[in-house]
């Protein structure tokens, strides 16, 4: 087992070095980011910011997520947030927070091949494992419906048992480009999209991916999720 001391000074040698402290604090608004992003964030090219990731990976100050050809970066977890919390308290400097570049009809709510993206899907996301309706699988690349989320799912007109049937990923964080946080992929959300639009809390827009919420959509996910 690694000594303390030494365990120590290998995360602050990480931390320490420029370009990779601003990686880390452009990850701390937790957004995920791209290691071209990240690149541009640290100032240095595409081949040294992927070392400096693999450093920060490997001491497990960030974890990567694959999404098709994408990785996206992100803080490894809450403690490592309060490491550089406490660092940035000493240094007196206030991170930068995201600002996403997305329209806004698609920053919104949009489909995600046939699952719901955008703000209002990662809203969802968050609230769903909040009321312990999902529960992340250990390993973070999967969820699973709680007894408590079961009847809730159904309350909204969601048949789970036809959603595991399919020769499909049941339910997973699937990483939102425009907010950088996960919203939920696979046949769940499939199966959520599918009834938010029956309900008419959401319209597609004529050859767009941009939904469009409803005031009906509007009343019923500020008053049931506490979303919009």
């Amino acid at each position: 087992m690694e000594r303390a001391d030494l365990g120590a000074s290998r995360i602050a040698a990480a931390i320490g070095e420029p370009a990779r402290a601003l990686m880390l604090y452009a990850l701390m608004d937790g957004h995920a980011r791209t290691a071209t992003e990240l690149a541009v964030v640290a100032d240095v090219g595409p081949p040294t910011a992927s070392i400096h990731l693999r450093r920060l990976v490997a001491d497990g100050l960030v974890c990567v997520a694959a999404e098709g050809r994408h990785r996206y970066f992100r803080l490894a977890g809450e403690p490592v947030a309060r490491v550089l919390e406490a660092l940035n308290v000493v240094a007196g400097v206030a991170p930068a927070l995201f600002v996403p570049s997305t329209p806004d009809p698609l920053r919104i709510a949009r489909s995600c091949y046939d699952h719901l993206a955008g703000t209002v899907a990662v809203a969802l996301c968050e609230r769903f494992v909040a009321e312990g309706w999902l529960r992340p699988v250990p390993g973070g690349r999967a969820f699973d419906v709680t007894a408590q989320g079961a009847p809730a799912f159904a309350r909204l007109g969601i048949d789970l048992e036809a959603a595991r049937r399919q020769r499909r990923r049941f339910a997973f964080p699937c990483m939102d480009w425009s907010e950088r946080k996960p919203h939920i992929g696979g046949a769940l959300a499939a199966a959520l999209l599918a009834s938010l639009q029956r309900k008419r809390w959401l319209a597609r827009e004529d050859d767009s991916r941009a939904l469009t919420i409803t005031a009906l959509g509007a009343r019923e996910l500020r008053a049931r999720f506490g979303v919009g």
